[in-house]
């Protein structure tokens, strides 16, 4: 008997094998993928971490280590000085690079008493000390994130990286490149007095090749005032919940 394809019926029940069928194609590949997927965002986040203080592919400082050295890399120079920081305390322990701080952030925006967990790596390169600090923003249409190392006095930043999720190409985008990520480093986060003030994306900073490292501020991405005040909370914010502990270390 042939099948009638005029029917309404039957364009409604192809449609949902259709469904499906492509559901199951794309629920078992992304199964069959999950090793690998969970290899590669580990990858890229050492990746992240190793170039907020410095260590970047040896013929291109603009450019993350390879995949292939990024675990041996990591190793090298973090070893085992991951820390979790909860308050003014700090657990080591390899588990800080599990800890994610978005994750972090809903849990807290869901349960105001919720203890956050701080993840903190050390680094050692060139005989000096790296503590970086990961953090997470919003941008003008989505979330931005980034690493920042600091000194060992816990006032200026030694290097940063920066990402987005999804902000416009050739202006908010620009926070992954390295005229502006660059001016961070060597930037004062406190002020004159010594308190905290961390670091604004200031338009209008009249500083434009960014000479003044003792004015906690930065020139604005061109275009993208938005992203970059996003930036600035991210900064702020991000590096402000650390100071309880960094203070413990500094007395």
């Amino acid at each position: 008997m042939a099948i009638n394809t005029d029917k309404n019926s039957y364009t409604i029940i192809f449609a949902i094998v259709m469904v499906l069928v492509v559901g199951s194609l794309l629920a078992g590949t992304a199964s069959m993928l999950d090793k690998d997927i969970k290899a590669n965002k580990r990858t890229e986040k050492q990746q992240n971490i190793l170039f907020a203080m410095g260590v970047t592919d040896p013929e291109d400082p603009n450019e993350f280590v390879s995949a292939e050295e990024a675990e041996e890399l990591f190793t090298k120079y973090f070893g085992e000085e991951q820390y979790i920081i909860t308050g003014n305390t700090a657990t080591k322990t390899t588990d800080a690079f599990d800890v994610e701080v978005k994750k972090e952030n809903d849990k807290v925006k869901q349960d105001p008493s919720y203890e956050r967990k701080l993840p903190l790596f050390i680094g050692k390169k060139d005989g000096q000390e790296y503590y970086v600090v990961p953090m997470r923003g919003n941008g003008l249409w989505d979330a931005i994130w980034g690493y920042v190392s600091l000194d060992k006095e816990f006032e200026t930043v030694k290097g940063a990286f920066f990402d987005h999720k999804g902000e416009t190409p050739g202006l908010g985008a620009n926070i992954k490149e390295a005229y502006f990520r660059d001016d961070f480093i060597g930037e004062r986060i406190l002020d004159a007095s010594g308190n905290y003030k961390g670091i604004t994306v200031k338009k209008g900073n009249a500083d434009p090749k960014n000479t003044r490292k003792d004015d906690n501020a930065v020139d604005a991405m061109a275009g993208a005032t938005i992203t970059g005040d996003g930036v600035t909370a991210m900064v702020k914010n991000g590096i402000r919940m650390y100071q309880p502990y960094f203070k413990t270390l500094n007395k």
